[in-house]
């Protein structure tokens, strides 16, 4: 499954403007709920508990949260870029500025996984995050995303 298997052109949040960690998260909640027509509060707490647990900062400046809601059909996401880099606790205690959410549901089991590898691959390709940093529309990020199928990563 590729990423824009996951996302559409109106997934992608350019210059998104989060003070703190769980106001990112209560951004990104807000944005998904609007994709998703589930509860905001239902998705922010889902992404919260899965914080709780350990941190998804997966290092060079990139998170991706997740979480599983019973009442969605399949699995989606969303990719932001934020406007100023902030504290996650990330696995290499660096700020991050690219963000991927992807929610699932129950029944999404090994594939879960096997997306959430695939987003870190892709977005942990040092030429691509640079790419993404430097977009200046939603629509470039979209495409950098797209053109990322037919690149070497496995």
């Amino acid at each position: 499954m590729d990423l824009t298997d996951l996302i559409g052109p109106d997934d992608v949040i350019l210059q998104l403007r989060a003070s703190c960690k769980k106001n990112l998260l209560s951004e990104l909640a807000e944005a998904a709920s609007q994709k998703t027509g589930i509860a905001c509060r239902k998705i922010f707490e889902t992404l919260l508990d899965r914080e709780r647990l350990g941190s998804t900062g997966i290092g060079n400046g990139i998170a991706i949260p997740h979480g599983k809601l019973p009442e969605l059909n399949g699995i989606t996401g969303l990719i932001a870029v934020l406007q100023d880099p902030i504290e996650f606790e990330s696995i290499d205690d660096k700020p991050i500025d690219i963000v991927f959410l992807l929610l699932a549901n129950d029944e999404a089991g090994a594939e879960h996984l096997k997306v959430l590898a695939r987003i870190a691959r892709v977005l942990r390709e040092p030429a691509l995050a640079s790419q993404l940093r430097e977009a200046h529309s939603a629509e470039a990020i979209y495409a950098l995303l797209e053109k990322s199928k037919t690149a070497n990563v496995a």
